[in-house]
Order: C-alpha cells, then sequence, then structure tokens
C-alpha cells in the first residue's frame, strides 16, 4: 500500500482527531503512526499522522483533503513518506557537518538525497566528489553578494531542493534570500541560543568561563539566529579548557545536533508554530 504523511494545524476545537481518522478510514486508511497536540498558549492544535492508503491516488487525496479541511481552517501538507526529501547543502572551511551528513545519507540513516553542495570556498570538493555529489564553488564578497546569492537560488531551484541545510556555511544569508528559503532551510549555529549569538560564539564562551557549551538547529529567518528551534544539545567543559578544546569538542556536537534536526525535518516530524516548533519524534 502506499504510505502518505499528513501534518496539519488549525484552532483547536474538539472533534478533530475524531473527523481526521473518520476521514482516512472512509477513503480505506490505515493509520501506522499518530501524534496530536494543544497549545493551549496560542489555542491551536497540531498533528501528523502516517498512514496507509491504496485506495485513491496521491492527487485525489490531496483535492478531497482541501475540501475536508477548509472548513477547520487547517493548514495541512500531505507527503509520500518513502520519498526521500531533496537536499542542497551550503558550507564555507569546517566540514565536520558536511562530512557526518554525507555519510549520514550515504549509510541509509537520513531519508534525504542530497542533490548538490554549494561552498564559498573549494575546500571539500574532492569529499563532494567522493559521494558523487556535484560541488558548486561560488565565492561571496560584499560587492558580489547579490549575484552569488541569486547563483545559489538559481542551484537550489534547479535541483528542486524542498531542503537546504547550512551546515557551518560561515556567511549572513540576505533577508531576501531567507524569504525565499522560509521553513526549508535549517542552520547550525555553535552555541545554546540565546546565547552566544554571531559571530566567534566559542570565543565568546571561553570569555565568560561557562561549564557548558552546545549547539542549535535552527530554521532560518531575516533576523540572525533568531530562527524557531529544533533541537539542541551540549557538551561539559571545566577552566582548563582553550578556545581550540571547546571547539573541537563542539564538532561532534554540533553534528549530532544537525543531523537530528535534518532526519526530523526530511522526516515531516516538524511543525512550525509561531517561532516556536513542534516535533512529533
Amino acid at each position: 500500500m502506499n504510505a502518505y504523511i499528513l501534518t496539519l494545524s488549525c484552532p483547536d476545537r474538539p472533534g478533530i482527531v475524531h473527523a481526521v481518522s473518520g476521514f482516512l478510514f472512509e477513503r480505506g486508511g490505515n493509520i501506522e503512526e499518530a501524534a496530536q497536540y494543544n497549545d493551549h498558549g496560542t489555542g491551536l492544535f497540531f498533528m501528523r499522522v502516517q498512514f496507509a492508503c491504496d485506495q485513491l491516488t496521491f492527487e485525489d487525496l490531496r483535492a478531497q483533503l482541501k475540501a475536508f479541511a477548509e472548513p477547520f481552517q487547517m493548514d495541512w501538507k500531505l507527503h509520500a513518506a518513502n520519498q526521500p526529501m531533496r537536499t542542497v547543502i551550503m558550507v564555507s572551511r569546517e566540514g565536520h557537518c558536511l562530512n557526518d551528513l554525507l555519510f549520514r545519507w550515504k549509510s541509509g540513516l537520513l531519508p534525504v538525497e542530497v542533490r548538490a553542495v554549494i561552498s564559498n570556498h573549494r575546500d571539500f570538493y574532492q569529499l563532494a566528489a567522493s559521494y558523487n555529489v556535484p560541488f558548486h564553488h561560488i565565492p561571496v564578497a560584499g560587492s558580489t553578494k547579490a549575484q552569488a546569492e541569486a547563483r545559489q537560488l538559481e542551484i537550489v531551484e534547479a535541483e528542486g531542493a524542498e531542503l537546504v541545510v547550512l551546515a557551518r556555511y560561515m556567511q549572513i544569508l540576505s533577508n531576501g534570500l531567507c524569504q525565499r528559503l522560509a521553513g526549508r532551510a535549517i542552520n547550525i549555529h555553535h552555541s545554546f541560543l540565546p546565547s552566544f549569538k554571531g559571530a566567534k560564539p566559542y570565543y565568546q564562551a571561553h570569555d565568560r568561563g561557562v561549564k557548558l557549551i552546545g549547539a542549535t538547529a535552527h530554521y532560518v529567518t531575516a533576523d540572525l539566529d533568531e530562527g524557531p528551534i529544533i533541537e539542541q544539545d551540549v557538551a561539559r567543559v571545566d577552566h582548563n579548557c582553550t578556545v581550540e578544546d571547546l571547539t573541537a569538542l563542539g564538532r561532534d556536537t554540533e553534528s549530532l545536533v544537525l543531523a537530528r534536526a535534518v532526519k526530523w525535518h526530511s522526516e515531516h516530524r516538524v511543525l512550525l508554530d509561531g517561532h516556536k516548533t513542534v516535533i512529533f519524534k
């Protein structure tokens, strides 16, 4: 049977779960996984349902869902569960997250299809080539940033990318590009946000003598390091640690946090709730 994932959010009211399950049952759907959440602060209801159905085509399901969802004021999406998410990775000169994502992808640990790597440096063209992934070197300077971003977006759209991962891509995206990639671009920031935003967070952390360093995966927005947070983790440090020690230790945390965020997003487990996220693990 064809497997699908339905995600939705709408104003909360009694009977939504019953209505959704009844809609699927009437069309021969078999629910295999379901999760829900009521945000009492905003009055919104969130749901993710994975189901199998062979009585209707994907297009027919979408058409009937559109009519079903309207009275509930639902914001909904239907996905084919077994279709890998087309992904473009952007990187600068720190390659640990890129290397980790490529390995997990080829090992079958991430339900993605890496279509391209974009970088403002040439450092990792051989790494990309070893995975048979096209590598695009696009230098970025103040005077050429607009042209560089136009080329980046051209590649993203040409590859049909549903996800763009900033795997330590140490450039600030313009407001325009952030808007074009809204909801489909994930960044890894090497601190436990909202602490130590911006440049050189490990230097900031060392200067403050922290006992925990962290990493944060979040959606990219026009506000620097302010996007909705998907995943975070920490590692313990002490007064003996230098900036170099923090940086080395942090690489593992960054890679793990980014991989989890990419996995959950590509499995359609992350729903936006204003400036926050709801994650059905």
